[in-house]
């Protein structure tokens, strides 16, 4: 090892920690940890398992070189925590210090912005019992494969002494944390371990950890022996300006941990498109939850783009948070100084000239705020889809899904697919898309614009209640957490995927055109109209039932009204079984005549019922007919993606 290296990983020790129960010394060590930031210890959410499953708020200690203090768990990523398996994605736990972190002074590690999977060779550190002592241990490791979206494999001829879980893997090269270690291989060598981006993962609590983290290097902090993480980092043999360099990522990653956090992941995404010219990058995008994240996109492999590139995506960061009222000047003070580093001055108003985006630029003041948010047609902007295909032969009703991604200018990309042998019932849908949905989701929401969500099987199973779903186990209380109260949620025909019918474009075509719209009561009593009926209505009228989709009449109902191309309809997933409609129904069709009323386009009828529905989420109305009530919103402008689509790496 070069006398880098050796004092690289003598910081890494420092940071190292062990975690154990409050009490004393001769207690057995449950596993390691280290210091991301000022008070924040990360581990493996195994090691704390088996001693908080039962109760989450125990308190322990973490111990580690010149450091002994109590802490608790402040969050972990186990969903179901008692079950026998942790997948990587899973596997972190963030603890927390008691009292103030100023009582404790530590080191941290570096946690890099870049968002990628080690591969290639570092250093594992950890503790290990024994006797008659708890050790630390430092060992060579090396990456040789990737396991799921998170996953490191650890390849043979590597030992590691129980206790090193939970701690951090060094890699000597770009001076970093690119992972930690999640388990040894049973009876043999090797293990397994989770990149470091998982990190992510926390979400908010990810937001505050990694400002403290940002903030605390950027102090430039010196070991007892005068070495900091940037200081030994790999930096440009001949830096003439034009070299992005570590200590101009910890000066820029500190002055951005001082900003506004960025409302959605899109923003991020626009604005690191920005600098790099539109040109996109070329790894799989995770999700973007802070102005590092956007940093991290800035890349090509390990190497950082040029400096301007850097100092452009920092211009358009402070445009965007000066034009919302945000205090920018430090950030707008360093950038002028650093393009003063930078010999190529023909280039700096490159930086200094940069616009933003059409779509961040800020509302003009007299512009009143739009509150109906029109559907996006081919070229309006992006939709989520979910396909869920029925498992043939099923004895009960179950579905394999996909989940699709349309920016709405290409074709649509498969980003994630059902990996089951035998599908899942509707009642465990929402716990198997929880994670690939909502992480898509996440990624494309702007703030005050959800994307929406599209969700796509065959018409007999229309009465599945997508709108009332939601993922969020927990939330604020001013939270909307049903997706039909959060994000336009509209039914699609499976059986429509492919190309289109020119009944079904061409009533959509004289649909776009219309300013009007009225309903249409298509079943009176048990009375169907007949195949002649539906094709002869006239645009403007919306199929409106009374009944549920799945079941006669209302199943034989909407069947023509697909077959005669009809794309929009309204109906009750819960219905009535009497034979005759109760007065209930006149309600329904009064009330669902009142909110076509109110619709001035097509495309404003998926955000119109998104209004009622939020409202009867929020308890701020009693809206008895409307809660039940499903939409079909069918666009044969953008089709789905046909049945033998092959996955593809689609980036988020």
């Amino acid at each position: 090892m070069t006398e880098r290296s050796d004092r690289l990983y003598e910081l890494a020790r420092a940071a190292t920690v062990h975690l154990l129960a409050v009490g004393d010394d001769d207690r057995p060590l449950w596993g390691s940890g280290f210091f991301v930031a000022p008070g924040w210890v990360l581990t493996a959410a195994h090691v704390l398992r088996p001693h908080l499953v039962a109760d989450t708020s125990v308190t322990f200690r973490v111990r580690g070189q010149g450091i002994d203090a109590q802490a608790h768990l402040e969050q972990w990523l186990l969903t179901e925590p008692r079950r026998p398996t942790v997948p990587p994605e899973e596997d972190l736990a963030l603890v927390r210090l008691a009292g103030d972190p100023a009582q404790h002074p530590h080191e941290c590690v570096w946690i890099p912005d870049r968002a990628v999977r080690h591969c290639g060779a570092l250093k594992a550190c950890g503790y290990y019992p024994g006797p008659p002592a708890t050790h630390f241990r430092i060992v060579d490791a090396e990456i040789n494969g990737h396991e799921d979206a998170y996953g490191l494999i650890i390849k043979p001829d590597i030992d590691f002494p129980s206790g090193m879980s939970g701690g951090p893997l060094v890699d000597p090269v770009s001076g970093a944390v690119v992972g930690l270690i999640k388990s040894r291989r049973r009876q043999q060598d090797g293990g397994k371990a989770v990149a470091i981006s998982a990190l992510r993962r926390f979400g908010a609590t990810y937001r505050a950890v990694m400002a403290a983290h940002d903030r605390w290097h950027g102090d430039e902090p010196l070991s007892p022996t005068g070495d900091n993480w940037v200081d030994l980092q790999d930096a440009p043999a001949a830096d003439s300006g034009e070299c992005w360099t570590p200590a101009d990522r910890r000066e820029a990653l500190r002055l951005l941990a001082e900003l506004p956090p960025p409302p959605d992941a899109p923003t991020v995404e626009l604005l690191a498109k920005k600098a790099r010219s539109n040109n996109l990058w070329p790894d799989t995008t995770l999700e973007l939850l802070t102005w590092r994240d956007g940093a991290g996109l800035l890349y090509e492999g390990g190497r950082p783009l040029e400096a301007l590139t850097f100092l452009r995506f920092l211009m358009c960061v402070e445009k965007y948070t000066r034009t919302r009222g945000g205090d920018c000047a430090a950030l707008t003070q360093w950038v002028e100084k650093r393009l003063r580093k930078e010999p190529r001055r023909a280039m700096h108003d490159f930086v200094r000239e940069v616009g933003l985006p059409d779509a961040l630029l800020p509302a003009p003041d007299d512009k009143a705020e739009r509150t109906v948010i029109p559907y996006p047609g081919p070229g309006e902007g992006p939709t989520v889809a979910v396909l869920l295909d029925p498992v043939i032969g099923a004895q009960s009703p179950r579905f394999f899904w996909q989940v699709w991604f349309d920016d709405g200018e290409g074709e649509p990309l498969l980003y994630e697919a059902d990996g089951s042998v035998h599908g899942f019932r509707p009642e465990d849908l929402v716990q198997a898309l929880r994670e690939p949905l909502g992480r898509l989701l996440r990624a494309k929401d702007h703030a005050d614009r959800p994307v929406p969500l599209e969700v796509a099987l065959p018409s007999e199973y229309f009465d599945m209640a997508v709108h009332r779903w939601r993922f969020d186990d927990i939330a604020e209380l001013n939270d909307t957490g049903h997706l039909g109260a959060r994000r336009r949620v509209v039914l699609r025909a499976l059986e429509r995927r492919g190309d289109p019918d020119k009944l079904w474009a061409d009533r959509w075509q004289s649909m776009t055109g219309l300013r009007r719209f009225s309903s249409w009561r298509t079943l009176v009593e048990e009375a169907v109209p007949g195949s002649r009926g539906y094709r002869n209505a006239e645009a403007h009228r919306i199929p409106v039932m009374c009944r549920p989709a799945g079941r006669d009449p209302g199943r034989t109902a909407m069947r023509l009204a697909l077959e005669n191309g009809h794309g929009v309809a309204l109906w009750h997933i819960d219905g009535h079984a009497s034979r005759t409609c109760p007065e209930t129904c006149d309600t329904l069709y009064a009330k669902a005549e009142e909110l076509l009323g109110t619709v001035g386009s097509l495309a404003e009828l998926p955000d119109r019922l998104r209004h009622v529905r939020q409202e009867i989420s929020e308890h701020r109305v009693e809206r008895p007919w409307a809660e039940p009530l499903a939409l079909m919103y069918d666009d044969p402008r953008r089709p789905l993606p046909p049945e033998d689509a092959e996955p593809l790496d689609a980036p988020l």
